[in-house]
């Protein structure tokens, strides 16, 4: 059992989660693991219960509210007890039964690794995932949001500032705007996070949108504040009109430990080639890039660079960078080099409140743990696609499968994307290398790859050439997950093919049990199920409604259903993270087609379903069928019934939407 603070208070088991209602023991619990293994006295905890103005018998009502607990622990089962101690009361909990120390646990560990950036970027996400929404949104206690959420918000606030630092460090500076972009207008008078936007923007070559942002902060600073910006972003605002090299990036950041600054060394830079020190020259890093993308998966890549010392066994492995030009070079600051993106590999991530997909499951985890076949073929990397349409759960259920199985893998397990942070087709030989060089720093054993969000088959194809060396075994395992069916990649390689679908209705109503908690939705279960029907069964648009739910424990499930069911598109989305969206998710998802299928999936999606069928209407025909089979590829058709395809409801809601918008725009043109 687990107690979470991190969003709104809830108890946890498993899967299970349990949202406390608001009510005065629920404020008194809040209270309490705020301070956890410490005596809390009686008075701060009245006040945190019934604030400054308390009742008279607020003493022992304290106790009733103590008692109260006390039963709802003994009912879920929750072993942690309340002790009273001289003077007041105290709980005792670990990193393991409160996500807050969880969380501070996580982001110490991630202090110990500053020699290694990438460890510590991924420690300091592992940590920021247990922040779960609104801190405290169920607690209504004044004293605690007025004493405590500002501390905890600022605890988290350094983390992400120090994960900038670490991505802007590390050359990752497209991934870094993917994070900025949200802090700075969630928080817009905070000015490190601004500095970071706009340091970010000009390494990335957009010196127009750093100083529009300069701008946009200088104003509002001005308006709501009434002061000017910072000497820095004045110093960085006078560097972009300059056009100067700014030289390597990653500042040293302070880490938060239980709310106290510690300061850090800066993550190591990707050095410009024109200050690159003799230990690293630019040639090696090229020459371990060249040389790693022509390896395929399984192979061991050698690189023999004169005068260059190879890394140490189970060292960090050497990535090589491409020179970019940095945006508008001073004349007489010579040619100068901003850092790229670096690798996008990762160890796989735990999927936190996995629900459903159990026959996938065990299918999948069966395939990735059952013996390699016999003959020549064991010299390929045993395949599993994992197919369907965007949003349906492909990488959730590669992750949750690979966790499983992790044991069969003792040389690790690797998520690879292959997009960049905005969308983009990573190239196959940049994947290659980044692989290779992972694979040669991994340990004894055979490895499983996660190939995560493919776009075509050429992008796959490279890292499954046979390892060609007699009796040397089978590579690693590779799950590919796609929106694409990648027929042709099967035809040639082989591998075995999990199409997803829609959840089931049993499945649906199981999401919504595990992420809302079984009180609130066997309370209301016809309610809960209309939920579902609405959102089509849809898992993206289920994850999405269930974290609206949790950040308003009061609201009604019949309320709510009738709320989403007005508006179900424009609601299905978070409003302090739009990028989590329905709309968007389509759009992303319609953006990657060929302009003549996009206007092929408009038509049908705005038509008739019997556009779908194989006559057609009398008046229009059917819809070539080579043109539906590449939208059913694309994971935008649903096998049927009714006919052979059809469009989820979602979707065909979204392009009629989108249509009627783009309508009306050109009409007042």
């Amino acid at each position: 059992m687990r107690f979470q603070l991190l969003g709104p208070l809830a108890l946890a088991d498993g899967p299970d989660t349990v949202v406390l209602q608001p009510s005065k023991p629920a404020n008194l619990l809040a209270a309490l693991l705020l301070h956890a293994n410490s005596p809390v006295s009686a008075e701060y905890l009245q006040r945190a219960v019934w604030g400054e103005e308390q009742p008279a018998t607020a003493r022992a009502a304290l106790q009733t509210c103590v008692l109260r607990l006390r039963r709802l622990f003994s009912k879920h089962g929750v072993t942690t007890s309340i002790e009273a101690v001289p003077g007041g009361y105290r709980i005792t909990a670990a990193p393991p039964t409160l996500d807050l120390l969880g969380f501070r646990d996580r982001v110490r560990r991630a202090a110990g690794l500053d020699r290694d950036p990438e460890a510590e970027l991924c420690a300091l996400r592992d940590a920021l995932s247990l922040w779960q929404g609104s801190l405290l949104a169920n607690v209504r206690s004044v004293v605690l949001h007025r004493d405590e959420v500002p501390r905890l918000a600022e605890e988290r606030l350094r983390a992400v500032e120090r994960v900038c630092d670490l991505l802007l460090g590390l050359g990752r500076c497209g991934e870094a705007l993917v994070d900025l972009w949200t802090a700075t207008r969630v928080h817009p008078g905070h000015e490190r996070f601004h500095e970071q936007l706009i340091e970010a923007l000009y390494r990335c070559g957009r010196q127009s949108q750093a100083l529009a942002e300069y701008r946009r902060v200088k104003g509002f600073l001005l308006e709501e504040l009434g002061v000017d910006p910072s000497p820095s972003l004045r110093r960085l605002e006078l560097a972009v009109l300059r056009g100067e090299d700014l030289g390597p990036a990653g500042p040293a950041a302070p880490r938060v430990i239980r709310g106290e600054a510690v300061p850090l060394a800066a993550a190591r830079p990707a050095l410009a080639p024109d200050a690159a020190p003799s230990t690293a020259p630019d040639a090696a890093s090229a020459t371990a890039r060249a040389t790693a993308s022509a390896t395929p998966l399984g192979a061991s890549p050698v690189v023999a660079v004169s005068g260059t010392p190879a890394p140490a066994e189970g060292g960090p492995p050497v990535q090589g960078t491409t020179p970019v030009a940095a945006p508008a070079p001073a004349p007489a600051a010579g040619t100068a080099f901003a850092p790229v993106a670096a690798s996008r590999i990762e160890p796989v991530p735990a999927v936190p409140h996995f629900t459903g997909r159990a026959a996938e499951t065990a299918a999948l985890t069966a395939r990735l743990t059952a013996p390699p076949p016999p003959g020549p073929e064991d010299h390929r990397p045993l395949t599993v696609l994992v197919s369907g349409a965007p949003g349906i759960g492909k990488s959730a259920l590669a992750q949750h499968a690979a966790r499983l199985v992790r044991d069969a893998f003792p040389a690790g397990q690797l998520l690879v994307r292959m997009t960049h942070a905005d969308g983009e087709p990573r190239p196959a030989d940049e994947v290659a290398a980044d692989v290779a060089a992972a694979l040669g720093a991994s340990g004894d054993g055979r490895a499983l790859l996660i190939l995560d969000d493919v776009v075509d088959a050429d992008q796959v194809r490279p890292l499954l050439a046979p390892k060609g060396e007699a009796g040397a075994g089978p590579g690693p395992a590779v799950v590919v997950t796609s929106r694409m069916g990648l027929g042709g990649l099967i035809a040639t390689h082989g591998g075995w093919v999990q199409r997803l679908t829609t959840f089931t209705e049993a499945e649906s109503y199981a999401l919504l049990l595990t992420a809302l908690g079984a009180e609130r939705v066997e309370a209301e279960p016809r309610a809960a199920h209309r939920l579902a029907a609405v959102c089509g069964h849809f898992p993206a648009a289920l994850r999405i409604l269930t974290a609206r739910l949790l950040t308003r424990p009061g609201l009604r499930l019949s309320d709510a259903a009738d709320w989403l069911g007005d508006d179900p598109l424009a609601r299905l989305t978070l409003t302090d993270s739009p990028d989590h969206s329905v709309t968007g998710l389509f759009d992303r998802a319609l953006g990657r087609l060929d302009p003549r299928l996009s206007e092929a999936f408009t038509h049908l999606a705005q038509g008739p379903p019997t556009l779908l069928d194989d006559q057609g209407p009398e008046d229009e025909g059917p819809v070539p069928e080579a043109v539906r089979e590449q939208l059913a590829d694309a994971g935008l058709l649903e096998d049927g019934p009714p006919g052979p395809y059809r469009i989820h409801d979602l979707l065909r809601a979204h392009v009629r939407r989108t249509a009627r918008i783009r309508d009306r725009r050109t009409e007042k043109v």
